[in-house]
């Protein structure tokens, strides 16, 4: 069987445990077409980067899958026909990957740090009015060579 990786986006006025009962509804889906759910990840309610269908903002949710091509057919159509869904993108993959993906361990940098400005800890005004140190010397110009 072939490794997919699925990611669907529900409308911004469901609430998180609908958008739960989704992923599990899609996985039994899955799971009666000889498929199997390997991990789901929910990334939250995020902003989108243009308007669908009226929402500026969507519940995505992340689910990597183990299946054969006609499960993926029949959880796509599923997903179509869902009104609460207004996007969704499979992709075959080589592996699974390990540990969290990449969007989860966005959100563990920008909370992440040693103090309580979310990671950023150059004092004010330290190092923003002085040169990096790295940039190549600027060619000095002279009057005579304008011409």
């Amino acid at each position: 069987m072939a490794l997919y990786e699925t990611v669907f986006i529900a409308r911004q006025d469901v609430s998180a445990k609908q958008v739960e009962d989704f992923a599990a509804a899609f996985g039994k889906i899955v799971n009666d077409n000889g498929g199997e759910v390997k991990r789901t990840e929910s990334w939250g309610l995020r902003t989108l980067a243009y308007k669908i269908k009226k929402n500026r903002k969507g519940h995505y949710t992340l689910l990597h899958l183990e299946a054969p091509h006609k499960a993926i057919v029949e959880l796509e159509r599923n997903m179509r026909l869902n009104e609460d869904v207004l996007r969704f993108m499979t992709v075959a993959i080589e592996k699974l990957p390990e540990g969290p993906s990449a969007i989860l361990k966005q959100g563990d940098d920008e909370r992440g740090g040693d103090d309580d400005r979310g990671g950023f800890s150059r004092e004010r005004g330290e190092g923003f009015s002085r040169d990096r140190g790295d940039r190549p010397e600027r060619p000095k110009y002279s009057k005579e060579g304008a011409e």
